[in-house]
């Protein structure tokens, strides 16, 4: 089961334990605090599969010179999982715009176009001066769940953080708007 990641919270740790045990697993990391105000926070440290963000960047920064040297017509590059999207703004004094960099060596590499999937904000796609298209997972996602879960309709969907929120309140919405018509 190598595309699983197994979480547990802090009620149960031991029971995490034995079920992650059993399942040949290791458990994911997952880290809780609370504020001052005795509100949860937890943070997930795990990814979510993207793999070695600094070596999958390299090694498509060197096909795609080597395609551009090749001589194509064109050279698109495909990501599912754009690297350093997160890095999308300044967040202090002298910090560097990692996604903007990452957006720029693709197409000074040779890529002429890139086609990613659900990037982390849409503004990521005016950082390169070649074309971006950012594609939408929600529409097959919401597709699979309903072929593959029984009662899909009693599903709950949640967000990793408050940036996804606004995207599944938009599915609880659109899934109402469908049940209705």
């Amino acid at each position: 089961m190598p595309n699983i990641v197994l979480l547990g919270g802090s009620s149960h740790q031991d029971r995490s334990q034995r079920v992650a045990g059993r399942l040949g697993l290791e458990l994911g990391k997952v880290v809780t605090e609370k504020f001052s105000n005795r509100e949860t926070s937890v943070e997930i440290g795990e990814s979510s599969g993207c793999g070695e963000v600094n070596d999958n960047l390299l090694e498509l920064l060197i096909m795609n010179n080597a395609c551009k040297v090749a001589s194509p017509s064109r050279v698109t590059a495909v990501i599912l999982c754009f690297p350093y999207a997160r890095q999308d703004k300044k967040d202090k004094s002298r910090a560097p715009i990692s996604a903007k960099l990452a957006a720029n060596m693709l197409s000074v590499a040779g890529a002429d176009h890139i086609i990613t999937v659900d990037l982390h904000t849409s503004h990521i796609q005016g950082f390169s001066d070649i074309p971006v298209d950012n594609l939408y997972a929600e529409p097959v996602v919401l597709q699979w769940i309903r072929e593959n879960t029984a009662e899909w309709d009693h599903c709950i969907i949640v967000s990793p953080d408050a940036g996804g929120a606004k995207g599944v309140t938009s599915i609880q919405v659109s899934q109402s708007t469908d049940y209705f018509n």
